[in-house]
């Protein structure tokens, strides 16, 4: 039997920013790998400027990024076991990590600049 789609029904907010969370852990320099349990803490979350956000070497829409404004979506993903907060930031679990948001290698683009 195939495994679901979106077997935790994110909604297409809760998607896209998980999507670009894992992203950014997977950028050694936005994401801390705790090597103990698999988990990635997130330093910072990018701030969009124009029309656009910074991920790494990526380029990515600000209208895609804009939960990671957005408390609700935080919470939605916490409550999920997907994310959870931290001292340093927001906290990506291992499920977080592993989930298919489907969505990964829509939002990367190679940056122009």
């Amino acid at each position: 039997m195939p495994l679901k789609t979106n077997p935790l029904r994110l909604n297409k907010l809760q998607l896209r920013t998980l999507a670009l969370a894992q992203v950014l852990a997977n950028d050694p320099v936005s994401g801390l790998r705790d090597e103990a349990n698999g988990e990635v803490t997130l330093m910072s979350l990018p701030r969009p400027h124009g029309d656009h956000v910074h991920i790494g070497g990526f380029v990515i829409a600000a209208r895609d990024a804009s939960g990671f404004a957005n408390p609700a979506v935080w919470t939605a993903l916490a409550r999920k076991g997907l994310t959870r907060g931290g001292p340093l930031g927001v906290i990506l679990t291992v499920d977080g990590l592993n989930y298919d948001t489907g969505l990964g290698d829509r939002f990367a683009a190679p940056s122009d600049h």
